[in-house]
């Protein structure tokens, strides 16, 4: 017997497969950032470091997926015990998935791409190896 209430079914501004495609979309977008932010400062750009990027696209890339799926899943859980605005029913959800899936897309960023204090060849960056095309207000 099922003794959940009856709580009817909000509209979601996206759907799993899109929660799911936005996760792997920013997963790319974050390996690519890193791979560009290694070639640039020339750190850790050799075959090895080349290797490890390449090896690390699928995981990055299906993790994000995964947890842009798993918030999509808990935001459409949370969003019918929300408090009465209607628009955080509707946007619980999506606003899940962009943060699950942006944080560990900088963190990647911060810790695979920029790889702090490793001897850069190319002289553009700084000992930190962040490009100096990074903006300054988000911390690498």
């Amino acid at each position: 017997m099922d003794t959940t209430p009856d709580v009817p079914r909000t509209r979601s501004c996206l759907t799993g497969a899109g929660a799911a495609l936005f996760g792997a979309a920013v997963g790319g977008a974050a390996w690519s950032l890193a791979v560009w932010a290694r070639a640039y400062c020339d750190a850790g750009f050799d075959s090895g470091g080349r290797f490890e990027l390449n090896f690390l696209l699928p995981l990055v890339v299906g993790a994000e997926a995964v947890a842009g799926l798993a918030a999509w899943a808990v935001g459409r859980r949370l969003a019918p015990h929300a408090p009465a605005a209607a628009a955080l029913r509707v946007l619980l959800p999506a606003l899940l998935v962009v943060v699950v899936t942006v944080w560990p897309a900088w963190w990647f960023f911060a810790t695979r791409g920029t790889l702090d204090g490793y001897p850069g060849d190319s002289g553009l960056c700084p000992a930190s190896n962040v490009p100096p095309q990074w903006p300054a207000w988000i911390p690498a």
